[in-house]
């Protein structure tokens, strides 16, 4: 079972020092070894990390405590300087 990758994006804030950022992945279904279901996610072709949903850390802060948001609501939160 492999399946064509689809892109998804996400808004997380660190509830720890409110930084907020935002990624664009690429989610991939396939089976694994054994013939069970996984989910991988990539971020660049060929560079896969772990699943922004269940493993993140903000990069300033270094904190685990992430609010997973829906996309674009980081550029809504912080308006462009004028």
């Amino acid at each position: 079972m492999r399946t064509e990758p689809i892109r998804e994006a996400y808004s997380f804030v660190c509830l720890r020092c409110g930084h907020a950022w935002e990624g664009v992945y690429e989610i991939r279904h396939a089976l694994d070894a054994a013939g069970r279901p996984r989910v991988d996610y990539y971020v660049k072709p060929g560079f896969r990390v772990p699943s922004p949903l269940t493993e993140n850390t903000c990069r300033v802060c270094l904190g685990h405590t992430i609010r997973i948001l829906r996309p674009g609501r980081v550029r809504s939160a912080h308006p462009a300087p004028r």
